[in-house]
């Protein structure tokens, strides 16, 4: 019984040490979460959202890119049909995501903890869990979600807060926020890739043309962006496809 005692108590320890270490690397990624979602908060306030309802959208979808299109969707009077085929398409890398973290996991894991991780599988997250060595702590990802969570949903609801009271040439200059994260965002690789800075022209274009097009012009903006990220995506894939050697 004094063994089972000390081999609960260093469990103990190992899950505790593990899940401050999350904690610690989950503090940069909560901070720069509030700052990015300030910004989504008031482009949730625009599109008719109240604070709590632009909180519980970010408590339960801590996705900045899926969040946008949503509201994007929202905002062009699209359907439910449109968004979610809009936010799978936006956030289909997590599927990917998912299957990598998946292949690191004890195979002996409860599934609670399973689904418990996969709630909260986003880009830096990911970054952080999947880099350390051997399987997977769930008690790690944890000590992430910690401040991530709170601090992408503080953020919105403040950021929805303050387009209630700010002046309305405030609001509209903070709303721009939010498109610079996504220009710093592809920015850099397309002035390493050829291939992308193509594409990202070409998307522009084609966006411009698709709103400007009388055929096109009638569908809603949520409908012509899913349009578009379907087309492109799977033209550069069959035209450019990576080798596994460049991806390794």
């Amino acid at each position: 019984m004094g063994k089972n005692m000390d081999k609960n108590m260093d469990r103990n320890m190992d899950r505790k040490k593990q899940y401050l270490e999350g904690v610690r690397d989950g503090v940069p990624i909560g901070l720069g979460y509030f700052a990015v979602s300030f910004s989504l908060g008031i482009i949730a306030k625009n599109v008719g959202l109240t604070p709590i309802q632009a909180a519980v959208m970010s408590l339960l979808n801590n996705a900045s890119a899926g969040e946008y299109m949503g509201l994007t969707v929202m905002a062009a009077k699209g359907t439910l049909w449109g968004m979610a085929l809009a936010m799978l398409i936006t956030n289909a890398r997590y599927l990917l995501m998912s299957c990598a973290m998946s292949q690191r996991m004890d195979p002996d894991m409860p599934f609670y903890h399973r689904l418990l991780m996969a709630f909260d599988i986003t880009d830096e997250l990911f970054g952080i869990t999947i880099a350390r060595p051997g399987y997977l702590s769930p008690w790690y990802m944890y000590g992430g979600m910690t401040p991530a969570i709170p601090g992408w949903m503080i953020g919105t609801a403040l950021g929805a807060l303050a387009g209630s009271v700010l002046p309305l040439r405030v609001v509209s200059a903070l709303s721009v926020a939010l498109y610079g994260m996504f220009i710093a965002i592809f920015i850099p690789p397309a002035r390493k890739d050829k291939v992308i800075a193509v594409l990202v022209a070409l998307a522009f274009a084609s966006s411009w043309a698709l709103s400007a097009l009388p055929v096109t012009a009638a569908l809603s903006e949520g409908t012509r962006t899913i349009i578009l990220t379907v087309a492109l995506s799977t033209g550069a894939a069959a035209l450019f496809p990576k080798k596994e050697e460049a991806d390794q």
